[in-house]
């Protein structure tokens, strides 16, 4: 995971330079797995800088910047209404698909026993991208 200033976001494909984006993400190999819980694709994830501050304060789990593995981090947003909502992000128009529950591979990168119960119903928003656009940090969530 990188931090970016600005980033352009793709209808139907995600965000240009992310690993899903270029078909090398995690669950592009395991598509095929039986054993995989199925979850719809989704071109971007979100999380609330809230949830991640919660997480810290009620488990004393402190996650590092890039370790939740979501696209972009939140402020002051309700994730979890906007599932089945359009919303934009800079310029960008989204749809929440679902939320985007914690995984044991988070848990795995961050190496703390419980972040996944800590994360539950609050571990961010998966979203597919509805109108291709330019997003950038500080830019507004309007729904």
């Amino acid at each position: 995971m990188q931090a970016r200033e600005t980033v352009d976001a793709v209808a139907e494909r995600g965000l240009r330079g992310d690993r899903y984006f270029e078909g090398r993400g995690l669950w592009n190999f395991l598509d095929e797995d039986p054993n995989r819980e199925v979850q719809e694709a989704s071109d971007i994830t979100f999380i609330e800088a809230e949830a991640l501050a919660a997480v810290e304060q009620d488990a004393g789990i402190e996650i590092p910047m890039g370790a939740h593995r979501r696209n972009v981090t939140t402020q002051n947003v309700p994730l979890n209404h906007l599932v089945d909502q359009t919303f934009t992000v800079g310029d960008a128009i989204c749809e929440g698909i679902q939320l985007c529950e914690p995984c044991g591979y988070m848990q795995s990168l961050v190496g703390e026993e419980g972040l996944s119960k800590a994360l539950v119903h609050r571990g961010g928003l998966n979203a597919t991208v509805v109108e291709s656009g330019p997003i950038a940090i500080d830019d507004e969530v309007r729904w």
